[in-house]
């Protein structure tokens, strides 16, 4: 908790609501939210706090507190940045994709988040779910309360995410910076892309969507990587499902 000074936080916290933000919505089967990580086109408090986050220091620092050695900030921010969660929103249960959309050598290695919701309520739901290695039951729900920083290992079975919809009041929402370390493996490194998985009380029909729209994603995985096909498109495809 306090993770920034809280005057940084409340001024990135404030660049949300730019209105030139193109955020990229990111509606399918599995997630229902919008994130933006163009770090070129992002305000000045939020643009200081990624590079800041990304600097050798910091670096530093989470490679002591993981364990996991030569960490590196990644500058085209894929798929981290700004997500936001309007009411109605959602992330199911997955883990995260352990390489790079576009570096082939590069595993990822670590996340941090850091929730920007002032006078966030228990009603609104939007709780980040830390779930067992067999996704049997959830082990820990954290609160995105205002300037919370998580810090947690991307592993195979490292699943999480926030699969209740939000139920926050029209003109709020569910914001959060999102960054990801990696590591250069000098080699390439396996896809493994998004692993969305089920609930134990999601219904069969729920399950067989969930599990469909995760063969989408493998595949757009793979286009991601060896073709010029971008987040964009695929958003406009997945809409379909």
């Amino acid at each position: 908790d306090d993770f920034l000074p809280d005057d940084v936080a409340a001024a990135v916290a404030a660049e949300f609501d730019d209105p030139a933000i193109a955020w990229q919505p990111l509606h399918h089967v599995n997630e229902r939210k919008s994130v933006f990580g163009d770090l070129e086109h992002m305000g000045p408090a939020t643009a200081a706090t990624v590079r800041a986050l990304y600097s050798p220091a910091m670096r530093a620092t989470l490679e002591r507190l993981s364990g996991v050695a030569d960490l590196i900030g990644d500058p085209e921010l894929d798929g981290a940045g700004l997500h936001r969660t309007d009411p109605g929103g959602h992330l199911n249960v997955h883990t995260d994709a352990l390489a790079h959309g576009k570096r082939r050598t590069w595993s990822r290695q670590l996340n941090l988040i850091v929730f920007l919701n002032r006078d966030w309520e228990e009603a609104y739901r939007g709780d980040l779910e830390l779930w067992d290695a067999t996704v049997s039951r959830c082990e820990q729900r954290i609160a995105p309360l205002f300037n919370r920083c998580v810090v947690f290992r991307t592993t195979a079975v490292s699943f999480h995410g926030v699969p209740d919809v939000l139920a926050c009041p029209e003109g709020r929402s569910r914001k959060s910076l999102a960054l990801y370390y990696f590591r250069d493996e000098t080699r390439v490194v396996p896809l493994h892309p998004t692993n969305y998985m089920p609930r134990p009380r999601d219904p069969l029909a729920r399950r067989v969507l969930i599990r469909a729209d995760r063969a989408l994603l493998r595949v757009y995985a793979l286009l991601k990587r060896y073709t010029p096909i971008d987040d964009a498109r695929v958003t406009r495809l997945l809409r379909r499902f």
